[in-house]
């Protein structure tokens, strides 16, 4: 089976990362589903910012949780990246909207260490809810998957939202992920691409576990063969139609 093509922050190779232009090219060069990161801004709300700060992604400068939504209103996320200037920060309310409304996949990672710590997961559920998506029929199918570098954080939204698939992100293999085992909130196993490239047969192992993987973020079409042959079930690659047409050809 074909690993699934994850857009990791929109087509960001060729828009501007958490740009709603990222996202529209992204279903336009075939994704199946996106990628986001997410943090509270000062007035409680879920922007789609990966670094702590807005500095490199917009012509502003100051840290996420200490600036209000309306106060990132009128600066440009997407003039870095010489494109057509978009203004104002992405709410994670608009990206789900357009997830639904394109029937494409949302998968969230929430940052950490964060000024809220846990708040972030709270505000996470809470938003699921109100679209309809904290609790779905089966995990195989749910249209949102959590994902974070944090344990903690997987096991707060496990809590939560229990019916909610998680990634557990990684970028080293310590022992106890070693053996293809992941923690009882973990459903999916998140290994960074370089390590696959020394561990290929990770995939396999935590196959036996019952988990599948989630690899970032694939660009050279050597990784995108490896995944490939590895039995990765997702790949976020910041160049959907690139990395599509690449599996496809395989």
């Amino acid at each position: 089976m074909r690993p699934e093509v994850v857009a990791h922050r929109g087509a960001s190779a060729h828009r501007a990362e958490h740009t709603l232009g990222a996202y529209e090219l992204a279903i336009e060069q075939g994704a199946d589903a996106f990628e986001c990161d997410v943090r509270v801004s000062r007035d409680g709300q879920l922007v789609c910012v990966h670094d702590r700060r807005i500095d490199r992604t917009s012509n502003g400068r100051g840290v996420v949780s200490e600036l209000t939504v309306s106060r990132m209103a009128h600066l440009d996320f997407s003039g870095w990246h010489h494109q057509t200037h978009e203004r104002g920060v992405l709410t994670l309310d608009a990206l789900l909207g357009l997830a639904k409304d394109s029937s494409v996949r949302l998968f969230v990672e929430t940052k950490h260490p964060v000024r809220y710590a846990g708040l972030v997961e709270a505000k996470l559920v809470a938003l699921l809810a109100r679209h309809g998506l904290n609790a779905p029929e089966d995990k195989q199918n749910s249209p949102v998957v959590m994902m974070s570098f944090s344990s903690a954080a997987v096991r707060r939204v496990r809590e939560a939202a229990p019916r909610v698939p998680t990634v557990l992100l990684f970028d080293r293999l310590p022992k106890r992920l070693g053996s293809g085992m992941l923690p009882p909130w973990a459903d999916h196993a998140g290994p960074d691409v370089r390590l696959l490239r020394r561990h290929s047969d990770y995939v396999a192992r935590a196959a036996e576990h019952g988990h599948d993987t989630y690899c970032w973020t694939v660009d050279d079409p050597a990784d995108v063969e490896l995944c490939a042959r590895a039995g990765v079930r997702y790949v976020a690659t910041n160049r959907p139609a690139d990395t599509r047409s690449r599996l496809d050809q395989g």
